[in-house]
């Protein structure tokens, strides 16, 4: 195992790699080093999360879009109070 660490060590260089990880998103948010990379993961963990939960819950969305579309054109329809 100690040859492995050592043999990763020389072909890696976490510096570098640190000093090269910078997010923008506008203006506002920059990030650098360690923090852009926890915010590039828990982006990717979070698109998959989404990805999944619209996967679970695709054979009710014609329902819920209809459903909500039925419910737009009721409050649009009517005034709360005539």
């Amino acid at each position: 195992m100690p040859k492995f660490i050592e043999a990763l060590s020389n072909v890696w260089d976490p510096v570098a790699v640190l000093r090269a990880s910078r997010v923008r998103v506008g203006r506002s948010l920059r990030a650098q080093g360690v923090p852009a990379i926890l915010v590039g993961v828990s982006c990717v963990v979070l698109a998959a999360g989404v990805s999944r939960a619209v996967q679970t819950a695709a054979p009710a969305l014609p329902d819920a879009f209809r459903e909500a579309r039925n419910l737009w054109d009721a409050m649009r329809r009517r005034p709360l109070n005539p």
